[in-house]
Parts: structure tokens; C-alpha cells; sequence
């Protein structure tokens, strides 16, 4: 007698918030590709698929988007292989195949060459990224792909921006698209505006056959770790911080920083004329929420800023009491 899967039984509360998670992915999915120009008409994707939540959470959303883009284009999953012990090499195209989905292994031992080069107990993420990168480049080319898509979502952004902060001394991020170091491909980020809880609860919803990274993931002392411990705290104690630092990064005031490669200092002098998004000097700075740099409605927060004042009516009131 043949054995049969039983359908798993929902209740109506996990049908209705299933439905919310994925309206809310694909909403901010397609946003992040519509603010960044991400995908054009005729692009061939590469879909980067390491076999982990985020990359399974990609491919899902960006097969869904393109049945409901106005423009067509191509969609191929490519996973590299790295030889890693165990590592269970029929799970990705059996997955793939089984949706039909048309992909591209790419077999290349860096696991042994990681292993050898860097001692026991060392971070090998660096070398790691550095040569899969370049694996990856290669394949592009080869495939004819425009565009080279990474799983990478808002907690890697805002871990990237911190661990540059804390420990490059340097205001950098990871950019939603780039153009990768040897000046040949398109490098984008779809999943740039999700935030991580949300990943884990789409790919534990969708069953995703996820594969463990033993190369990176035993690695429990990195410092990218710390960072995202202290991310999720926030999430869960100030779950407007991590956003509001997050859109810091797209409403940068070169003026009011102090990179001299930004903005001409040296040459900075009184023109006369009122600036509304200008310093006011002697003033501390006001750090009261705007709606305009607010943009947390999408993760269920109050528009706790509706009536407060702009900056630039702000600076209108103080002048008029100063002549006053």
C-alpha cells in the first residue's frame, strides 16, 4: 500500500498572516527593484542559489514578480558547488527540476583551498567571498547574464554599514545594485528593503529544502554575528531604530558630515540667500521623527510622526523670532 503525504492543516489566523507576509515581500521586493532600476526589459537574471533561506526566498519572489512584470525576461538559477564534506549535492537540482526552473551547477573545490590557506579558528569569510565571487563573475559571462541577483536583505545591509562603522572607521554600506569590481556585470539586491524575520518565516512557510553552510555558519565569534544579535534586540526592544537607521543610508547631508572628497569645505563661504535645509549653528540638533524619513508603516508601526514640524519650517519659525 502506497504511503501518502498528508497536506499540512492550517488554521484560518496562519492562512491570513501567510498571505500578509507574502503580500508584504513581494510589495517591498518590487519596490526595491522598481527605486534601483534592478530589472529591464530582455535582462537574463542570474539567481545566485546557495541553498539557504534567503537565496530559496529570492528565486520564489522573482518567479512570482516576473508572471506580473510588464516587461519579460529570463530567470536562471546557478548554485556553485564548493566540495564542502556532506555537502548534499542533489538537493538543489531535484528542487529545481521539480519546478522546472532552468539551472546551472558550477563545481569548484574552495572549500580545500579555504581550508588550507587559513588557520583553524580564523574567519574565512573574506577569502571565502573573494573566490566565489569571482567564480560566480565567470559564470555570468559564460551564461550571458545581465544581471547577477544576491539574496542579501536589510540586516545584512545594516550589519555591513555597522561593521564598517565599528571596525573600518568608513560610512559604507552594501549597496541594492552595483557594478562589480572587474567593470562587467550588474550585481542587484531584491531583497534589500526585507528584513530578516520575515525571510525565515516565508522559507519555514514554503517548506524550502534549506542546506547548511558548515564553512561559515559554525563559526559562532564572528563579528558580523555580534552585530546581528544586536540588531534583533533592537527589532524586538526600539523596532523603529534599525528602520530609521536604515533609511539614513538613502538621506545622506554630505554638507553636514565631513568627507572633503563629498562636499568643498575649503571653499564654503556666506552666500546670502536663505537655505531651507540649512545648520542652525548654535542650536542643538532636533533628532524629532518626519514623515519623510519615515517609511515603517510596511512593518505595522503607528505614523507616529504625522504632526511633526519640517525641518525647514522649523528653521522659518526661529528666523522670524530671531528678527522679531
Amino acid at each position: 500500500m502506497n504511503s501518502v503525504t498528508p497536506i499540512p492543516v492550517i488554521s484560518e489566523k496562519q492562512r491570513i498572516e501567510h498571505n500578509k507576509l507574502s503580500k508584504r515581500i513581494m510589495r517591498e521586493t518590487g519596490r526595491a527593484i522598481g527605486d534601483y532600476n534592478m530589472i529591464e526589459a530582455g535582462d537574463r537574471v542570474m539567481v545566485c542559489l546557495s541553498g539557504g533561506k534567503d537565496s530559496y526566498t529570492m528565486l520564489d519572489v522573482l518567479l512570482t514578480l516576473r508572471t506580473r512584470a510588464p516587461i519579460d525576461f529570463e530567470i536562471i538559477a546557478v548554485n556553485l558547488d564548493q566540495k564542502q564534506p556532506g555537502f548534499p549535492e542533489e538537493v538543489l537540482p531535484n528542487y529545481l527540476r521539480t519546478r522546472d526552473i532552468p539551472f546551472y551547477i558550477e563545481n569548484q573545490d574552495t572549500y580545500s583551498i579555504v581550508k588550507r590557506l587559513i588557520p583553524e579558528g580564523k574567519t574565512t569569510c573574506s577569502l571565502c567571498s573573494r573566490l566565489r565571487r569571482g567564480i560566480l563573475y565567470r559564470v555570468a559571462t559564460e551564461l550571458g547574464a545581465t544581471k547577477i541577483a544576491l539574496g542579501h536583505h536589510r540586516d545584512d545591509i545594516l550589519g555591513t554599514f555597522f561593521l564598517n562603522l565599528f571596525y573600518g572607521g568608513k560610512l559604507k554600506a552594501m549597496p541594492p545594485k552595483l557594478v562589480s569590481d572587474d567593470g562587467k556585470h550588474t550585481v542587484i539586491r531584491p531583497l534589500a528593503y526585507i528584513q530578516e524575520t520575515d525571510l525565515i518565516a516565508y522559507a519555514d512557510w514554503k517548506q524550502f529544502p534549506i542546506i547548511p553552510c558548515n564553512l561559515c555558519g559554525s563559526q559562532e565569534n564572528l563579528k558580523r554575528k555580534e552585530v546581528g544579535r544586536m540588531l534583533a534586540e533592537w527589532d524586538k526592544k526600539h523596532p523603529s531604530r534599525a528602520w530609521s537607521i536604515f533609511n539614513a543610508l538613502s538621506n545622506v547631508a554630505p554638507s553636514h558630515l565631513m568627507d572633503r572628497s563629498l562636499f568643498d569645505f575649503a571653499n564654503l563661504k556666506p552666500t546670502g540667500v536663505v537655505d531651507p535645509e540649512g545648520d542652525l549653528a548654535f542650536d542643538p540638533p532636533s533628532f524629532e521623527p518626519t514623515t519623510e524619513t519615515s517609511n515603517l508603516d510596511q512593518q505595522g508601526l503607528s505614523a507616529q510622526t504625522e504632526h511633526a514640524l519640517p525641518q525647514s519650517q522649523i528653521i522659518k519659525l526661529v528666523r522670524q523670532t530671531a528678527k522679531a
